[in-house]
């Protein structure tokens, strides 16, 4: 529990410092953004070309910040506190998505540092959490030998009944809440699941960044909740695998 307190404070740390240094400059893009888009219609009745240009450059680069504009108003939120809680789990947990980084110098310092020591400890608390996972297997496959006098049967009944409930926890049931929340297919969010969870993490699905969509408060926390287990979870099957394979 102090060590789980200790993962959860240190990502919340992370969170508060990149939300900190990196807020104000998503702020800024925005307002340039706002303002080159109103100086562009009251300057030009007829659009021009390299003007057009200037305005789909400034709108690309500002998408990949995060900011879309929405009719009067722009559209922020990858560097809140959520989206900066989220960052800093796939940074810890190297899923790395690509998809957001810092622009600023001091915010990508801060985040080599945090790194540095986060990564060590989320594979700590990764271990503790796949310990206790084996521990509660074992234990229940105790219990099936002293009440029904099983031997092998048990362990075996216990290991297949974990991947069974790891399997619908973290790998077939999720695609279900991304395909309404996202509009994913279900192949799709079955596809990010894995990709999430193995830390291949390569960014061409993410789950919050759709502008389009509006997004309960919860959705990134549980989604965070699910990438710490799954991740323990799945690397005790890899880790069976690779004790087939040797």
């Amino acid at each position: 529990l102090m060590l789980l307190a200790a993962y959860v404070g240190y990502l919340g740390l992370g969170a508060a410092v990149l939300q900190a240094l990196e807020r104000p400059a998503e702020v800024q893009a925005a307002q340039h953004l706002l303002r080159e888009h109103w100086e562009l219609l009251a300057n030009h009745t007829c659009l021009q070309g390299p003007a057009l240009q200037r305005l789909i450059e400034g709108i690309i680069q500002a998408y990949k910040s995060g900011i879309t504009l929405q009719g009067n108003t722009t559209s922020l939120g990858r560097w809140d506190y959520s989206g900066s809680f989220f960052f800093s789990i796939s940074a810890i947990t190297t899923i790395g998505y690509g998809n957001l980084s810092p622009s600023t110098a001091v915010g990508r310092i801060f985040c080599i540092m945090f790194a540095l020591f986060g990564i060590p400890l989320n594979l700590v608390l990764l271990n503790e959490i796949g310990h206790l996972m084996l521990l509660g297997v074992q234990h229940c496959a105790r219990r099936l030998e002293e009440v029904f006098h099983w031997q092998n049967k048990a362990s075996f009944l216990m290991k297949t009944c974990a991947l069974v409930t790891g399997l619908l926890l973290f790998l077939l049931l999720p695609p279900l809440l991304f395909s309404d929340k996202e509009g994913w297919s279900y192949e799709e969010g079955f596809y990010y699941s894995f990709i999430t969870l193995s830390t291949i993490g390569f960014g061409d699905y993410v789950i919050g960044m759709n502008p389009d969509r509006t997004y309960p408060s919860w959705y990134k926390n549980v989604i965070s909740l699910w990438i710490l287990f799954g991740m323990a979870w799945l690397a005790l099957v890899i880790k069976f695998c690779i004790n087939i394979l040797e």
